[in-house]
């Protein structure tokens, strides 16, 4: 059987049974064989690019710096005038560098990769008439898809049998509302938002239940046109956001770099095509070359390390996020709470038990076939009942609008509709409501005790719903039918706290991490919570009162609330906004159908493995296992990350800069050059390469204490103050090698890069520590990437390759009096780096002190 696609291309304008025909299908699905060769036929169901040329890309990409470009260019000119070896070894450099980071970060996206099918999004089938759930990746054109609220589309579809079902479709319509779908034929010219028989891939179903064949998937579907034609960004991160601001400052340096050094030895009438190439490698020099590889392998390796932690990363950059937040908003369900709702007892509208109550709720809990909600879990679990004789005749599912579910019931010959959902809501339909002695009175009369009876129940700390009922004796019942009912009474709820939240919640405050709990709870609830909690005189806002601030005032009020209760939905992304303008770093955690929009505004989204898709689809980090410890463990590690990553930043940019600077002096009163451009590039690689192995290095706990942020000042005079410090000693180096060793240029340019790498190789073991570096034990790979690179160095000049870069053999003498120069160079730079923390302590603004203190490197 195959497709007929030419004619496919327009399925809005078709019947249902039109295109089971062309797509060769049927209403109970397709079989196991014909979906397999489809998928051989049509390939997976997602949005991707070839991998090969990704990865010819990804390697393309490790020269795309402007001035390795210049630098490529300048070694091409220099070998049509002859100097072929100068620009081999300069390409090979270049090469090698460019390889290095390939291989970072190809890996660390390979591991990303692999990570990320831990959270593969799945979705029911039919399959032969039985349903199925497979990976939403293994989707074909055929397949009959079973949808219920929280459920992701995944791909374009053709309804064909609806039941109350609202899709969000915002991405695509710029719709705020959910739109209802249903089963007809729209007309071929029908825009997106007309065509209301149709679901498109990466919208969502909001509420109700339905199901449809799959038309298109992968590229193919409108998603698919969309990402091929714009590809979106995601938001930027705040350490995005660093880095991009450090790019700036290194640019910055790095030009006016070039200018003076290029003018000054032209000026000096030195070689014109030497100095373009000394000023080029300086500026090479000065730059970081292996950064984004650094980052992308810090970034994966604190991937793997969360990943053992039960913590999975969707988006790589999220981790130096998480590490910086310092607010972190949730759900009380599932964190706070175990997230196994309990039932407590139904009760009239007296307070007394009533089998009723139970009995209604009961039925409506488990004959509804839409989101099955832990709530009508834990009615069903908690009592049973024969309900063979009871026939469904209609369903009018939760929405979060009038925030209830009705089913209307045949039992026999009797015909009834029972409602169970919000109190205010159920209320709101009803006009009656039946006393305990079976009599019925209107309900204005009683509303006081009603209100009464239930706010004991909530400040006992229980969630309370209203139940009630009318005879429905209509042929059909639907929304409208949702009136003039009998209030019967209450349903009765609890989800007890998780085992050892307080302490959680403590040790997460001792990090920095004030938490704040978002609830559609009520505000006694929310109260009972807190004293739960053992918060003190609790802070708690309403939705309430939060519809009537201006944002003026919520900024004031949220960074100081403990517990937002009663919230709507929609506030909540409100509230992470809010917060985010108020200068935190906010997470979010949720696990909802109406979270997306909230985890998509934070700074970090958050969700676990058990949420709906929707939530999961629109986190940056997902918890294989709920609750707030897994939590802690995860901005932990985060915080690692981040360590290890500016401990990099600082090394290199302040050795550099000193090297750098060093040669830029040296050049005015050497009557040639400190150092050839092939050893400025080769001191460059050979430095870098102990850094490599940051990743793995270890932290110092006083770096995981607080929240950490980007400080650009703060860099910018770390590197100046080390920088000087270490030309102060390369200038000493270039005494000792003109005076004690009267070294000619090949002398004085083997003895300064011995000396440059091995000190710039040996104080990475200082500056990695806020602490005095004999407490700070370093990693095991840093420790021997170090040592390999000095053996490195040291037996350089006397390799066959030496007479390549322009090396020779030293006297004795230089290594006795090099010595003494490298060990107080460590000495000093550590008696420097502990006044420096002391006086930026004394002299930095209160708010950026800590920032200060645990940002810096390890």
């Amino acid at each position: 059987m195959t497709i007929q696609k030419d004619n496919l291309e327009k399925f809005w304008c078709l019947s249902p049974e039109k295109v089971f025909e062309l797509l060769a299908s049927k209403t109970a699905g397709l079989d196991e064989s014909i979906a397999a060769g489809r998928l051989e036929q049509f390939g997976k169901n997602v949005i991707s690019t070839n991998a090969s040329a990704s990865a010819f890309m990804l390697f393309l990409s490790q020269f795309k710096s402007p001035v390795t470009l210049l630098l490529i260019i300048a070694a091409i000119l220099s070998a049509f005038l002859g100097d072929a070896t100068d620009t081999t070894i300069i390409l090979i450099i270049v090469l090698i560098s460019g390889i290095l980071g390939f291989w970072q970060e190809r890996g660390a996206a390979n591991a990303v990769k692999e990570l990320l099918k831990l959270v593969q999004l799945h979705c029911i089938v039919l399959r032969s008439g039985l349903r199925k759930e497979v990976s939403i990746e293994k989707i074909v054109p055929g397949d009959v898809i079973c949808l219920t609220a929280g459920d992701i589309i995944p791909a374009d579809s053709l309804i064909v049998s609806a039941d109350q079902l609202f899709v969000d479709e915002a991405a695509f319509t710029g719709e705020t509302y959910p739109v209802e779908k249903s089963i007809n034929v729209t007309p071929a010219e029908a825009t997106l938002s007309k065509r209301s028989n149709v679901l498109l891939m990466g919208s969502h179903v909001v509420s109700g239940k339905g199901q449809a064949v799959v038309v298109k998937t992968g590229e193919g579907t409108e998603f698919g046109k969309i990402s091929s034609n714009l590809k979106l960004r995601p938001p930027e991160t705040g350490f995005e956001r660093g880095i991009r601001r450090f790019g700036y400052l290194l640019m910055e340096i790095t030009l006016i770099l070039v200018i003076i050094i290029f003018a000054i030895n032209v000026f000096l009438n030195k070689p014109v095509l030497d100095s373009f190439l000394f000023s080029l490698a300086l500026s090479v020099g000065l730059t970081p070359q292996l950064l984004p590889a650094i980052i992308s392998v810090n970034l994966a390796t604190g991937a793997r390390r969360m990943a053992k932690q039960e913590v999975i990363v969707k988006r790589l950059s999220a981790i130096e996020n998480f590490g910086s937040m310092d607010v972190l908003c949730s759900d009380k369900t599932g964190t706070i709470t175990e997230g196994k709702v309990m039932l407590k007892d139904c009760f009239d509208v007296t307070g007394n038990h009533c089998d009723k109550v139970l009995r209604y709720a009961w039925l409506n809990a488990s004959l509804q076939q839409g989101f099955h909600n832990p709530i009508d879990e834990a009615i069903c679990n908690a009592y049973t009942i024969d309900n063979q004789t009871y026939r469904v005749l209609a369903e009018i599912p939760y929405d979060f609008i009038r925030k209830r579910l009705t089913m209307c019931l045949m039992d026999g010959t009797e015909q009834i509709a029972v409602t169970k959902g919000a109190l205010i809501s159920v209320l709101a339909v009803c006009t009656k409501v039946e006393m305990p002695d079976g009599s019925i009175k209107d309900i204005d009369s009683l509303k006081k005790q009603i209100t009464t009876q239930y706010e004991q129940l909530s400040s006992g700390g229980f969630r309370t719903l209203g139940v009630a009922y009318k005879p429905a004796n209509v042929p059909s019942f639907s929304k409208n039918d949702e009136e003039q009912m009998i209030f019967i009474g209450f349903v009765a709820l609890f989800d007890p706290l998780k085992e050892n939240v307080k302490e959680t919640i403590g040790q997460m405050s001792g990090l920095g991490i004030k938490l704040k709990i978002i609830t559609g709870d009520n505000m006694l609830i929310a109260n009972s919570l807190a004293y739960q909690l053992g918060i003190e005189a609790p802070k708690i806002l309403t939705g309430a009162e939060m519809q009537r601030m201006s944002t003026a005032a919520l900024m004031h009020r949220a960074p100081l609330t403990d517990i937002f209760a009663e919230v709507e939905p929609n506030q909540k992304e409100r509230i992470i906004i809010i917060l985010k303008k108020a200068g935190h770093v906010v997470g979010f955690l949720g696990d909802g159908i109406n979270d997306a929009p909230a985890l998509h505004a934070a700074d970090v989204g958050i969700s676990v493995n058990t949420a709906v898709d929707v939530a999961k689809e629109a986190a940056d980090i997902v918890l294989l296992s709920p609750g707030l410890a897994v939590l802690t463990d995860g901005v932990l590690e985060g915080r690692k990350t981040f360590t290890n990553t500016m401990k990099y930043i600082f090394m290199a940019t302040s050795a550099n800069f000193g090297n750098m600077f060093s040669m830029a002096g040296a050049s005015l009163f050497l009557p040639f050059l400190p150092l050839l451009p092939k050893q400025i590039l080769l001191t460059n690689l050979l430095t870098d390469f102990p850094e490599m192995a940051i990743a793995t290095d270890k932290v110092d706990v006083v770096n995981i204490q607080s929240p950490q942020r980007w400080d650009i000042g703060f860099i910018k005079r770390f590197m100046i103050i080390f920088g000087l410090l270490s030309s102060v000693f390369d200038y000493i180096t270039f005494y000792v090698l003109l005076t004690a060793l009267h070294a000619d240029e090949k002398t004085f340019q083997t003895g300064w890069f011995i000396e440059s790498v091995i000190s710039a190789t040996i104080i990475v073991l200082v500056v990695r520590t806020r602490l005095h570096f004999f407490k700070s034990i370093p990693g095991k790979y840093l420790s021997m990437a170090t040592i390999f690179i000095i053996l490195l160095v040291l037996a350089l000049p006397f390799t066959a390759i030496a007479g390549w870069f322009g090396f020779v053999v030293l006297n004795s003498r230089f290594y006795l009096l090099v010595l003494p120069v490298i060990c107080l160079y460590m000495i000093s730079a550590e008696m420097v780096k502990q006044s420096f923390f002391r006086h930026i302590n004394k002299t930095l603004p209160k708010k950026h002190k800590q920032c200060a203190e645990h940002q810096i490197v390890t």
